[in-house]
């Protein structure tokens, strides 16, 4: 049984506008799962749906399945003992994530202390390691967030998401607005905790080369759905869904002279979630869309052993 076991999630706000449309993923543990894709493309409420944390106006659909037990249809006290203690959430942007007036240590101690997994004297002892776990001297547990720079703030928000020990963490944009060579840190530090505690981890990012040296496995989002799904190296190389192919083909490579001087894009913008093209949902902007594409929207199947895509020419364009 997988850690983590989502299936045909749905969330949908207001009275019809869907933000996910039947996400499927699984997660083992000690797996490491990227997720990428574009702004509005509903990754953030994918990692915010895991744990229930959207709004009240969001309803949602389908099975969460963690260590087997649905997160949708728990109870409001077994959902605040498996927060933070079963899985955790590091938010993107730090400096709004954490309280502005409270120091840092006393935040950290806080999931320790609800889930009375400490004393206040262990807790100290336990915040301090914590700190020294993600590369900070237990002594910044007495500074408050704007005491801190970005790539600090942002250790402390993965020691927050360590301290209840959970077998699950997702990270939604860690990297964000911090310089290169704080962002490289970031991620190593990360890659490292996950591999010495067997955590899974599920990592956000539009970016999705930072995805591929960092996960085992990728998964694309478009509108809502994953359009894309495979091994880390074979979905960044040659992925087989169009928008996964542009999506790759962003990012320049180094000591290739010619993405350097012409990187591509991609035309245009991704659709309204409320007003959705019938059909795929890409085709309106995919480069090998045909008349077909326009009336059926093919559902995420295996292009190859272990790689799904949701295309109807999964091997590249029409004949």
């Amino acid at each position: 049984m997988s850690l983590l076991d989502v299936r045909d999630l749905t969330v949908t706000y207001g009275t019809d506008t869907p933000a996910l449309r039947g996400v499927d993923l699984t997660l083992e543990a000690g797996e490491k799962l990227g997720v990428a894709g574009e702004s509005g493309c509903g990754k953030s409420t994918l990692a915010l749906a895991l744990l229930r944390l959207l709004p009240a106006s969001a309803r949602l659909g389908g099975r969460v399945l963690l260590d087997g037990e649905d997160v949708l249809t728990m109870g409001w006290g077994r959902l605040r003992a498996v927060r933070w203690a079963g899985a955790s959430i590091v938010f993107q942007g730090a400096m709004h994530a954490l309280n502005a007036v409270h120091r840092v240590g006393d935040q950290i101690a806080e999931p320790l202390l609800v889930h009375r997994l400490a004393t206040a004297a262990t807790a100290r002892e336990r915040v301090a390691a914590l700190l020294e776990q993600v590369g900070l001297p237990p002594a910044r547990a007495r500074a408050y967030p704007h005491e801190l720079s970005g790539g600090q703030r942002q250790r402390v928000m993965i020691a927050m998401a360590l301290a209840c020990e959970p077998r699950l963490i997702v990270a939604d944009e860690p990297t964000t607005a911090l310089d290169v060579m704080i962002q490289a840190q970031i991620l190593r530090l990360i890659e490292r905790l996950v591999a010495e505690q067997g955590i899974a981890l599920m990592m956000i990012s539009h970016d999705l080369s930072v995805l591929a040296d960092t996960c085992d496995r990728l998964a694309v989002m478009y509108a809502g759905r994953v359009v894309e799904e495979g091994p880390a190296r074979a979905v960044y190389a040659a992925a087989r869904h169009p928008y996964a192919r542009a999506l790759s083909a962003a990012f320049p490579r180094v000591g290739d002279p010619a993405s350097r001087f012409a990187p591509r894009g991609l035309p245009g913008d991704p659709p309204d979630p409320a007003a959705l093209p019938p059909g795929c949902a890409f085709h309106p902007r995919c480069p090998v869309a045909v008349e077909a594409c326009a009336s059926h929207e093919p559902p995420l199947a295996e292009a190859a052993p272990g790689h799904r895509s949701a295309c109807l020419f999964p091997a590249g364009s029409p004949a």
